[in-house]
């Protein structure tokens, strides 16, 4: 529970309570920016409302200076890194790691290793596959064929791949929640959204490429779900 109260001050300061502006005015300032400090007390304040208890002040002060620390220093890196988002999603990583210092402080190795031994691989190793080692084995399969369709220059670049994988995050769910009907919508949803581009290209191979890739793409995540939960 102190862990769970720490995440939700932290996605209340951090996503919350802190405005556009507030985000631009520090990149712009940095280290004289005073938002930048009304944050932290921010952080300090929420934290201390959802714990409401005195005792925890020294921890929370401690939790609000390392994030004091970590946005500084994300300031200043920031600019070092073609995709902002990977500063982003190591700061909140070293958000976490703090938050989850202070939760189990006193059983940090016990509990931490308890997360360990308690680690669902066949899961991991099915999510896994279904990743970006299924994506490639799809290319693979699909080779002969992708070669004979014209590729269109407007799509993102590997949007393809990424949906194919989120979708088959999704199937991997829905078995394992033992949600089969949430499949049969899946797919609906997906042809929904594809009709209107096959209609306007009136490509008979481009369409017969999709559907054996969408078939082959389901089929993937369903064995895999079928596996694991025969397991």
């Amino acid at each position: 529970m102190l862990f769970t109260k720490l995440l939700l001050a932290h996605l209340i300061a951090d996503f919350i309570l802190q405005t556009n502006r507030w985000v631009l005015h520090k990149e712009t300032n940095k280290v004289k920016s005073r938002y930048l400090y009304f944050h932290v007390v921010f952080h300090f304040l929420v934290t201390m409302l959802l714990l409401w208890d005195l005792s925890y002040w020294k921890m929370v002060l401690f939790i609000a200076v390392s994030h004091y620390v970590i946005d500084l220093t994300k300031l200043y890196v920031t600019p070092l890194f073609r995709l902002k988002s990977i500063p982003f999603f190591l700061d909140q990583f070293l958000h976490l790691i703090i938050l989850y210092a202070c939760a189990y402080a006193t059983n940090f190795t016990e509990h931490t290793l308890s997360l360990i031994q308690n680690i669902d691989w066949a899961l991991v190793t099915a999510i896994v596959f279904v990743s970006f080692p299924s994506a490639i084995i799809m290319g693979k399969l699909l080779e002969a064929m992708s070669d004979k369709i014209e590729l269109d220059h407007k799509s993102l670049p590997n949007a393809g791949k990424y949906i194919g994988i989120i979708e088959r995050l999704f199937v991997l769910l829905f078995i394992i929640l033992g949600r089969w009907e949430a499949i049969g919508l899946l797919i609906g949803a997906k042809s929904v959204f594809r009709f209107n581009d096959l209609k306007e290209s009136n490509n008979r191979k481009l369409t017969e490429y999709i559907l054996i890739g969408t078939l082959l793409s389901f089929g993937l995540a369903v064995i895999t779900g079928i596996i694991y939960a025969n397991s």
